[in-house]
């Protein structure tokens, strides 16, 4: 899926600037244009992630001459992002995964600990939710 995106462009002092206005309060900047769209495109991700954990609609993107003719963009160039469709799905999915015994006590342990199932506490993780396991 495609998102326009308005970009603020950068100097030798000022960073890019690239704000998603389909995303309320999701922006990026970067020391590089590349660098600005590709952390555009991590935090669009990170954003649709968040607002799905919330249990929130994500919106539709604006059609890219719509972000081009908003007054607050005058004077920025406008581009679009692509957010991975993955990142919108939810589906759950059985896995088997291979691990040695002492990790998966380990697992147990932190799982019981957390008050969460293996499945649970592995997702927690995953997603950034959890604490870290050193």
């Amino acid at each position: 899926m495609r998102y326009p995106i308005a970009i603020e462009l950068g100097s030798d002092l000022a960073a890019f600037g690239v704000v998603i206005p389909d995303l309320p309060g999701c922006f990026s900047a970067g020391d590089t244009l590349d660098d600005a769209l590709a952390n555009a495109e991590e935090a669009a991700a990170a954003w649709i992630d968040a607002a799905l954990d919330a249990g929130l609609a994500i919106p539709a993107p604006s059609e890219l001459d719509a972000v081009r003719q908003r007054p607050e963009f005058a004077g920025w160039a406008v581009g679009v992002v692509t957010v991975d469709p993955a990142t919108f799905d939810d589906t759950t999915e059985r896995v088997n995964i291979t691990i040695p015994r002492r990790v998966l006590r380990r697992l147990d342990a932190l799982a019981e600990a957390e008050g969460e199932s293996r499945s649970g506490l592995i997702a927690k993780l995953t997603l950034g939710r959890g604490r870290r396991v050193a």
